[in-house]
């Protein structure tokens, strides 16, 4: 017995020794634990485990991107300014026997400057580009302001007489932005604004998305009561205000993809630009001829929508509330109330731009067939297109 006791537990100790050792290699399989990022990428991190971390990541680079956008543009960007000589009456004046008159008063002329308008540098030159009502008051002075405060006389206005542009010559060597591509433009799009708004806050910058495109508007500026219909401009819930007519609507690059142009009064958020693409017309214009010769219809309107016309039982196109005495629609015999509701061969549509655009496409001289609506009848007129008055 002896003898089998160490053999024994020789056996034991070596059973034993093989247990533990299949044991730790079973318990290791059942209970291992393994690195995250065998099961999840390590580029990925759970929403639970680091959301506030994502989101202020996001925030920064979006902040980042604005900020960058207003630096660069805002070395560009100008402020109109006006100075004219306004009537006013004193509040009080003194009668003959020496009393006061509160309801009467002298009337004096007085010399107002203050800033009404925005614009941006499209050429080092010294060419500045702003909204024509902006600098609609052919017996005022103007000048620009930069960022720096440095001002600038403006010694020549170029209005285009079709779209709702002005160019202003400086004597200045002065920081051009980039002009963009508004053919590509996609609602949703961020953008950003920059202005005087209220006629008063200099570079002011706010952000928004593009909201709407080929809209159609009638504009004002907010200052002088001037409308003007639009077609086929872009809308936006940037904030603008009056006094940033003129300046740039940019995009996420700094380039310049309009021109802000209006602000629906009877609504918040709503703002209007016209495409850069509208402005390059211009200028390549411009550049080739040293003035605006652009065609000249002649007639102010309202497009007239499909649904608004089934409505009214007329058809759809542009109702005419106003015919320009010498121009090629008055020399036609368009009167107004008419519809057109053919240019050439192409039908006038506001989905399609209204009838602006149809105009544009075409050079001074041309001769077009137009189609319009009278007295419930269809009836064609041959209009011969005169280049606008400056």
């Amino acid at each position: 017995m002896k003898k089998i006791m160490p053999k024994l537990v020789f056996f034991g100790i070596v059973i034993l020794l093989l247990f533990s050792a299949v044991g730790g290699a079973i318990a290791d399989r059942l209970f291992v634990i393994k690195p995250l990022d065998r099961f999840f990428p390590r580029s990925w991190s759970p929403s639970f485990l680091d959301s506030k971390t994502q989101e202020q990541s996001v925030f920064v680079g979006d902040d980042a991107t604005i900020s960058n956008v207003a630096d660069k543009a805002s070395q560009s960007v100008v402020t109109v300014t006006i100075t004219s000589k306004q009537p006013t009456f004193d509040s009080f004046s003194l009668d003959p026997f020496g009393s006061f008159n509160a309801p009467g008063g002298s009337l004096r002329e007085e010399t107002i400057k203050r800033d009404i308008g925005t614009g941006f540098v499209v050429d080092w030159a010294g060419l500045v580009v702003t909204n024509k009502h902006v600098v609609g008051d052919s017996n005022a002075a103007y000048k620009i302001v930069t960022r720096d405060d440095k001002e600038y006389d403006v010694l020549k206005i170029y209005r285009d007489p079709v779209n709702d542009l002005a160019i202003l010559k400086v004597d200045a060597t002065l920081n051009q932005v980039e002009l963009g591509d508004s053919s590509a433009l996609r609602v949703g799009q961020t953008v950003v604004a920059i202005g005087t708004a209220l006629g008063e806050f200099r570079h002011t910058v706010t952000k928004g998305v593009i909201s709407g495109l080929g809209r159609g508007i009638d504009a004002n500026d907010g200052f002088s009561g001037f409308a003007e219909r639009l077609d086929n401009v872009i809308q936006t819930d940037a904030a603008i205000n009056p006094g940033n007519s003129g300046g740039p609507l940019l995009n996420s690059r700094g380039q310049v993809i309009g021109v802000n142009v209006a602000v629906a009064q009877a609504a918040q958020s709503i703002g209007f630009a016209i495409p850069i693409n509208v402005l390059k017309e211009t200028l390549n214009v411009f550049n080739t001829t040293g003035q605006f010769d652009r065609p000249f219809l002649g007639i102010r309107y309202r497009m007239l929508p499909r649904e608004t016309a089934l409505l009214n039982d007329v058809p759809e196109g542009a109702y005419v509330v106003e015919v320009v005495s010498g121009g090629s629609a008055k020399d036609a015999g368009i009167m107004v109330g008419d519809i057109v509701t053919k240019f050439g061969d192409d039908p006038v549509k506001e989905v399609k731009g209204g009838l602006a655009s149809l105009v544009a496409q075409h050079k001074t001289g041309d001769v077009i067939a137009l189609e319009l609506w009278r007295d419930k009848e269809m009836k064609t007129v041959q209009v011969t297109l005169k280049a606008a008055k400056q």
